[in-house]
């Protein structure tokens, strides 16, 4: 219906001369407003600088549409068109949703765009924490609208496992196997000095138990690899734990090892974009927009951490991505104009990288803030949280917010199983209505048949009915903006309108027309419900 309107009112601005101009048709916010409103006299009358009002008669006058799809036009506002749909259109809404099942909300706009989404790619330094848990819960979920978008979607993460920290970590790792040997010694500067290096040196020793014969550079190379896979590996099982699934693991140290690095080096050579200046190797990023030059091998003849973020994403061009998203954290966020710069220097698309910021996260409990230091131990596990209130409840609050929105995580609340907890709000939505079935004695799927709204006179009815029709725009406008927290608002909206109807009409009982209409109803709302939850990796419970 979206899309007979959206080509018909294109066509009448074609016909008054604004061909190409770009307008919104969507949903008002208020139901006296209609089913769908559109800003177009606006666009063209500013674009004309002519009256909205008068622009929006006369799109009135040339509109073609039939009654059985538009019940009733009218002008509000400053020259905003509202729509009324015909509720033939509205019946066959319902039956649409009942035919696509698990697949309705999905498009197909996406179709043949190979997109890659990383995510995570923390430091296998120590457990990840809560603001690592925001940015999986993120990642996954930009992923999966890419894929209810016709998205060919590979989820991607960056092992860190070269560089200074690592050889802290390892350093760390040995001060801590031989305090456990009852030796002195001193996590070394800038170290690290969690509780969880304890219990991996116990196991270090387990493994390696003459480990206090080792020579020192022996004995630190064995904790390097020692600390890596065990650390990895954990937080790979805390991530399947999540719900969270990765195709491919990339580490950057293998970008060393497969002259990756190296290679990456020589094109930007070749583009002529590097140059020698006091004993330092300089990229000419601001020939393409970065306010300076950026160092790529220091003085001392290292590398930056610039060159083998140049190396993976080169990497991904040469893997065939249309287009690649990296989820940062905000602290990264001069770093983006910075890359930016370099893959334009490689003649890279516009539209080739981009990334979504993630906040951190702020950890209330009993109504005080828990505080986090990586470092110094004290911080509150992405496992720690799991484990207190749920996969589900940590996944839902983590999207209620823009990405790079603050995130302000109540224990408290996201355990209560109260209406005030988003989570169980929403997944009590789709418990109710599972109940409504358990209580006609029908199984869900075994409703079928033509939806008839005839019968059906509250406006309860027509308003859930109506709602449920949003998704499909909902899950577009999702995807194209990488906004998962719009999910999560139209979910809490749509348990609102559920939790209403379910009150204030009755289905079991009624005459057997209003009952079959109404189980239809409730049935395509519990799609819709579960499709959401599904999308966002989360479950949809039939009790609570």
């Amino acid at each position: 219906m979206s899309d007979v309107i959206r080509a018909e009112l294109a066509r009448v601005a074609a016909a008054l001369g604004a061909d190409g101009l770009e307008f919104v048709l969507e949903r008002p916010r208020e139901a006296g407003h209609g089913d769908l409103a559109t800003n177009l006299a606006m666009v063209i009358a500013k674009a004309q600088k002519a009256n909205p009002r008068r622009i929006a008669e006369r799109i009135i006058q040339e509109l073609k549409l039939s009654p059985s799809v538009v019940a009733k036009t009218e002008i509000a506002g400053p020259g905003f068109i509202n729509f009324w749909l015909a509720r033939d259109q509205l019946s066959r809404l319902a039956t649409a949703i009942l035919a696509a099942g698990p697949d309705y909300g999905k498009h197909a706009f996406g179709a043949g765009r190979r997109i890659n989404v990383e995510f995570v790619s923390a430091n296998p330094t120590g457990p990840l924490h809560v603001g690592h848990g925001r940015g999986a819960a993120l990642g996954d979920a930009i992923a999966s609208l890419f894929e209810w978008t016709g998205h060919q979607v590979t989820r991607e993460f960056y092992v860190n496992d070269a560089g200074v920290q690592i050889d802290r970590l390892a350093q760390s790792l040995w001060a801590k196997v031989e305090q456990e040997l009852d030796r002195k010694a001193e996590i070394p500067e800038g170290g690290y000095h969690g509780e969880y290096l304890k219990d991996l040196a116990k196991e270090f020793l387990a493994q390696y138990p003459g480990a206090g014969e080792f020579e020192y550079n022996d004995a630190i190379t064995k904790c390097r690899q020692f600390s890596l896979i065990a650390l990895r590996l954990e937080q790979q099982k805390l991530l399947q734990d999540f719900g969270i699934r990765f195709e491919k693991w990339t580490h950057e140290q293998a970008l060393y090892d497969e002259g990756k690095v190296d290679r990456a080096l020589a094109v930007l050579a070749e583009k002529g974009l590097t140059y020698e200046k006091d004993g330092a190797l300089w990229l000419r990023t601001t020939d393409f927009g970065d306010d300076k030059d950026r160092v790529l091998r220091k003085s001392d003849r290292s590398f930056t951490y610039l060159v083998p973020d140049i190396a993976y994403h080169i990497d991904k061009h040469e893997r065939g991505f249309d287009q690649v998203i990296d989820v940062w954290g905000a602290d990264h966020h001069g770093y983006v104009p910075r890359m930016r710069s370099v893959l334009k220097a490689l003649g890279y698309a516009d539209d080739f990288f981009d990334v979504a910021l993630v906040q951190l996260v702020k950890v209330m409990k009993g109504g005080e803030e828990v505080k986090m230091s990586k470092r110094s131990g004290e911080f509150v596990t992405l496992r720690d949280l799991i484990e207190d209130v749920g996969v589900d409840a940590a996944r839902y609050f983590f999207l209620m917010r823009k990405g790079d929105a603050q995130c302000v995580f109540d224990v408290d609340l996201a355990k209560s199983q109260t209406d005030e907890n988003p989570i169980f709000y929403v997944q009590m939505a789709h418990a109710r209505l599972s109940g409504i079935f358990r209580t006609a004695e029908r199984d869900p799927d075994s409703v079928t048949g033509e939806f008839d709204l005839q019968g059906l006179r509250a406006p309860e009815d027509l308003e859930l009915l109506k709602k449920l029709g949003a998704f499909p725009e909902v899950v577009e406008k999702a995807a194209r903006d990488r906004e998962p927290h719009r999910i999560t608002v139209y979910l809490h909206e749509l348990a609102t309108t559920v939790h209403g109807w379910y009150h204030r009409t009755r289905t079991v009982g009624e005459a057997p027309k209003v009952e079959q209409a109404r189980l239809l109803l409730g049935r395509a709302a519990r799609i819709v419900l579960a499709n959401g939850l599904t999308l966002l990796g989360l479950s949809a419970p039939d009790r609570m």
